[in-house]
């Protein structure tokens, strides 16, 4: 399966195991969707992830974190803002802070991918690819 937009691919696959209360998601393996893992990982919203597979059959398997007696997501909602069709950029002093920080931010920036926070610590602005929280 070809998606134009891994991005969203991701996004989706990880939104649709969490609702279903997976314990591990897999997408597939491109630079863009190993930085965004780790960021996740980092801000704490998987437990872990790690390539298998090799050349096109490479995935990223996603272990997803789960809270409290019900099992309820880490993650809540991802929200995808900057899209093939409609590029979302931000200079470092607009870079939005989501839910008044309790989420992030995910922002592709010339030193890599990393969060609002490390973005605005950087002092460095660039493309938001979506919300998490």
């Amino acid at each position: 399966m070809a998606a134009n937009d891994t991005i969203s691919d991701m996004l989706t696959r990880i939104r649709n195991s969490c609702l279903v209360k997976h314990q591990t998601t897999k997408v597939p393996s491109t630079k863009m969707t190993v930085s965004i893992a780790k960021v996740l990982q980092e801000e704490g919203f998987i437990s872990n992830y790690e390539e298998t597979g090799e050349g096109v059959e490479k995935f990223l398997s996603l272990s997803l974190k789960y809270h409290g007696k019900n099992r309820q997501p880490t993650i809540s909602t991802l929200k995808r803002v900057s899209k093939p069709g409609l590029r979302v950029y931000s200079k470092r002093k607009d870079i939005p802070r989501v839910l008044g920080g309790i989420g992030i931010a995910i922002v592709s920036t010339s030193r890599g991918v990393m969060s609002d926070r490390e973005a605005r610590r950087q002092g460095v602005g660039g493309e938001i690819l979506c919300y998490v929280w």
